[in-house]
């Protein structure tokens, strides 16, 4: 089913305990941080372990190869984007719920920028380690909101655009300031991090975005 979640912070050969569950989590954590730094061919198991402080045979019974773990911390941050995605209800004023995506969407790109800078990487590279997942559950996720959102340009809620496009701009725009936050603080001289800035951004991209799809006010709908 498309709006299922991936378990990514365990395999399902492993038992499921609260203790395994936050030790998992611990390793993920300090992968994220030593794939970020080295790459995946960089990276050593051990060091994974000493950053999460467990022994190196105490992980490879959470994640049985740095290919899994790798794997597992790329799919952990696609399902955290691909959650408030899943929640855009064909019920819903496009407005607000266009709003709140995109508000969520920068709001990942504020909290979890590491994740987002790896996670781009792997695009780079061809997406080796996520290509199932790509053709697999995103695809069946975006074909399920693209019909929604459909839904409502049929309805004369929403201007007459590609819905995919619309998506795909979403992800760009608020990623971009994780990926290239560099750039950003050399010509701005801020990033998100700034609660000014992150207000300034948010709003700006939601008037940019959401004044391109809604129909002009007192067109009939």
């Amino acid at each position: 089913m498309a709006d299922e979640a991936w378990s990514g912070v365990q395999t399902p050969t492993r038992k499921t305990t609260r203790m395994g569950e936050a030790n998992a989590e611990r390793i993920l954590d300090a992968a994220l941080e030593i794939f970020a730094a080295y790459g995946y061919q960089g990276a050593r198991v051990d060091q994974i372990a000493a950053a999460a402080g467990l022994s190196k045979p105490n992980l490879l019974y959470y994640f049985r190869t740095k290919e899994e773990l790798y794997t597992a911390v790329l799919r952990r941050t696609l399902d955290m984007w691909l959650e408030p995605l899943r929640e855009l209800d064909a019920l819903s004023d496009p407005r607000v719920a266009l709003s709140a995506y995109i508000a969520r969407k920068l709001d990942y790109s504020r909290s979890q920028p590491v994740a987002s800078r790896l996670f781009a990487m792997e695009m780079l590279q061809g997406a080796p380690h996520l290509t199932a997942a790509l053709g697999g559950t995103l695809l069946e996720l975006v074909e399920v909101k693209s019909r929604i959102i459909e839904g409502w340009i049929n309805e004369g809620r929403l201007r007459p655009i590609d819905p995919k496009h619309l998506i795909f701009a979403i992800w760009a725009t608020t990623q971009h300031y994780a990926d290239f936050s560099t750039q950003i603080r050399a010509l701005t001289g801020k990033g998100i991090e700034d609660d000014d800035f992150y207000e300034t951004t948010r709003d700006m991209l939601s008037r940019i975005i959401l004044d391109g799809v809604l129909p002009p006010e007192g067109q009939p709908r």
